[in-house]
């Protein structure tokens, strides 16, 4: 399946998406989800259900996956339909879609796709490099995380993980670093385009080698251009 398609598809609808933003629900964990994510999520399930049927689909959006039975070699496609909600529903740019396929274990194809800033990233293709001395930080780090970090470095924090581990694949950032942990599918895409372009990627400080990552925990990562 070529992911350069599906992104073509979601950019036809980004009108549609765009009008959806102010619909939101909170969760249960206090976060958002808007119709918006779920527009996206059906554009993405109907197209992977056409190309790729046999794959299970793990999405952020869907029904809790918690009593699943996982199989590291089984075939998944990882969706966050829209990562940044927040953003995105308070009329922020920086909220992006990501995608990670996996055959029978084996990593395919990821994508990170941020619409309002016209900016995609997929395996396989070339990507603009930089070099930066910004380091990237989670939204979900405290008052308390914050007064201690060292003082030698600039940093940001955006509040989308697809922007952020994108920007320190092709070295907008030195760094990314998610103390915390963050769910599978708000990491995999960015992992593994990280390891295609030569960066350092660490999940739970270990170094990461492609593996697939499921929902049943959160994972600290640190990914170095």
């Amino acid at each position: 399946m070529c992911l350069v398609d599906l992104v073509a598809l979601i950019k036809e609808s980004l009108d549609d998406i765009l009008k959806l933003r102010n619909n939101k629900i909170k969760k249960e964990d206090e976060s958002f989800v808007s119709k918006g994510d779920l527009l996206v999520q059906d554009i993405i399930l109907g197209f992977c259900n056409k190309n790729l049927p046999k794959h299970h689909i793990i999405s952020e959006e869907l029904v809790s996956e918690k009593d699943s039975v996982w199989d590291h070699k089984g075939s998944y496609i990882v969706i966050d339909p829209i990562d940044g909600t927040e953003n995105f529903v308070s009329g922020l740019r920086e909220w992006g879609i990501g995608i990670s396929i996996y055959t029978d274990g084996q990593h395919q194809e990821s994508c990170i796709y941020l619409p309002e800033l016209n900016e995609v990233a997929i395996s396989g293709a070339s990507l603009e490099r930089f070099e930066s001395r910004i380091h990237g930080l989670s939204s979900s780090l405290s008052k308390q995380d914050l007064e201690q970090l060292p003082s030698a470095f600039e940093y940001r924090i955006i509040g989308c993980s697809m922007y952020n581990m994108l920007s320190a694949v092709k070295g907008s950032y030195a760094r990314y670093e998610n103390k915390k942990g963050a769910n599978c599918w708000d990491i995999l895409p960015g992992l593994n385009l990280g390891l295609e372009h030569g960066c350092k990627v660490h999940v739970d400080g270990l170094p990461y080698e492609g593996q697939l990552l499921f929902p049943t925990q959160k994972y600290k990562i640190v990914v170095e251009a």
